[in-house]
């Protein structure tokens, strides 16, 4: 296996393994390095383990000895042979030592018992559930796709413990169970380890979701909508519940943000543009999310996503990757309509043909125009820069229908934003007005360059 397919959370790891040995530990650390790559490439968890929660034993601080008092004062009082420097080199290093608070060396035995449970869990996968856990994954070539593997991305439940919990996958007792009882709670970053008193259980976030919807339908403010869902998903993280209900929470709060976003695009303002981009960050973390749990094998609605995902790529213009992903599909998805609305949708953009693009995207079923509404002004500059060059004249009215504009008022906006609007007759009605064609395809190019030859696309996958 060649270094440049290793998992970069795996590189990362190395190199800060690396930045901490001395030459005291070099080579017990080098040879524990080694063994612990060569176990999880043997059992195939390179790129399921959480290596930013990995630490080698030879890394972890030697504790200080414990010294009675008599001991100590028989070792003041004995004579030594060392040297003034030597001495003050010693006494270096002891204040050194001491400096290690007790909250440093507690992190650190966090640190090493989370070390040890990893390995017993890998352990536990290699006895009794790496068949299931290799089966779930899917498509070994397809890895590089996923976003944020985890050791949690195979699911293994000890049957045997009455405790465990079967929503959660390699459920152990270390899991944190919530005890919380509030059914609204807002977003906060955690800072440090989650306390059960302060997370929902499971029930009590199966409440928080039906109440969360019936919000939505009341029109409660956007903004605190969207932080009681990333509250909601966190809660969900913390506990590591991944089922069906986790897989609706995600689909829920994608939906939410891309019908949010949509609305934004239409409203001229500083910060419309800001808000939009922040909507689609929360709706490309989901998408992320739901990524993986389909993954699993959860059941969800993952041929609508997966149209939206072939969608955002075009928005992307990322042909590589498009390329690469719609090999992937299977026949399932291929054969639903959403799945095929967006394949069709990516032919037309391929061959140029404006007029399905824009019959697609009237079409769209689910919320897939959504998505093609932060595109489609784009591709509307690029079918009129071919318009202008085939006719003379064109009317408003043509315009308006050709290229799937919600008014006339709408379209005459639209040429006008982008220094197209040579009207033949300016003073006349839209419903009678006809674009001079020569002059209108002048600076399109130039306007083609300059709105749309760079994509911005905040947190994507």
């Amino acid at each position: 296996m060649s270094a440049e397919s290793w998992p970069p959370q795996l590189k990362e790891w190395v190199a800060s393994c690396l930045g901490q040995m001395t030459d005291g530990n070099r080579e017990e650390a080098q040879a524990e390095l080694r063994q612990v790559i060569s176990d999880a490439y043997s059992s195939k968890t390179l790129w399921t383990t959480d290596w930013a929660g990995v630490q080698l034993k030879s890394l972890l601080p030697m504790p200080l000895p414990i010294m009675s008092s008599h001991s100590l004062k028989r070792k003041l009082d004995s004579p030594t042979g060392l040297s003034k420097k030597a001495k003050k080199n010693q006494a270096n290093k002891s204040a050194a030592a001491l400096a290690l608070d007790v909250g440093d060396r507690a992190a650190l035995n966090r640190r090493a018992e989370r070390f040890r449970r990893e390995h017993e869990i890998e352990k536990q996968k290699q006895n009794g559930g790496g068949g299931q856990a290799s089966s779930l994954r899917a498509n070994q070539r397809t890895a590089h796709l996923f976003v944020n593997p985890s050791r949690s991305a195979s699911p293994f439940v000890n049957a045997d413990d009455p405790e465990a919990d079967p929503n959660v996958p390699n459920w152990d007792q270390y899991t944190i169970v919530g005890t919380s009882r509030e059914i609204f709670k807002d977003y906060l970053r955690l800072t440090s380890d989650p306390k059960p008193e302060q997370i929902r259980p499971y029930h009590i976030l199966q409440q928080t979701l039906t109440e969360l919807k019936k919000r939505w339908r009341e029109k409660a403010p956007y903004n605190w909508i969207c932080s009681q869902f990333k509250s909601l998903r966190q809660d969900l993280t913390v506990q590591r519940i991944k089922n069906d209900f986790t897989v609706a929470v995600y689909e829920i709060h994608a939906r939410m943000a891309l019908e949010v976003a949509s609305e934004y695009l239409d409203i001229v303002s500083p910060w419309t543009d800001i808000i939009s981009q922040a909507d689609m960050v929360e709706y490309n973390q989901c998408q992320s999310s739901l990524k993986g749990l389909y993954e699993l094998g959860i059941p969800g609605n993952d041929e609508e996503f997966t149209a939206y995902r072939i969608l955002m790529l075009l928005h992307g213009r990322n042909r590589s990757e498009l390329n690469l992903y719609v090999s992937q599909l299977t026949s399932k998805q291929k054969a639903s309509p959403a799945v095929k609305n967006a394949l069709a949708v990516q032919r037309a953009l391929a061959l140029g043909n404006y007029h399905a693009f824009f019959e697609y995207y009237l079409n769209a079923p689910n919320m897939g125009a959504y998505i093609m509404d932060h595109f489609v002004d784009r591709e509307r500059l690029r079918a009129l820069l071919i318009m202008t060059k085939a006719y003379q004249r064109l009317s408003l009215a043509f315009i308006h229908q050709e290229l799937a504009f919600d008014s006339l008022n709408h379209t005459r906006e639209f040429l006008m934003s982008h220094r197209a609007a040579h009207f033949v007759n300016p003073n006349s009605p839209d419903a009678e007005k006809v674009l001079e064609c020569r002059a209108a395809s002048v600076e399109l190019p130039a306007v083609l360059e300059e709105k749309y030859s760079k994509v911005q696309i905040k947190g994507a996958i």
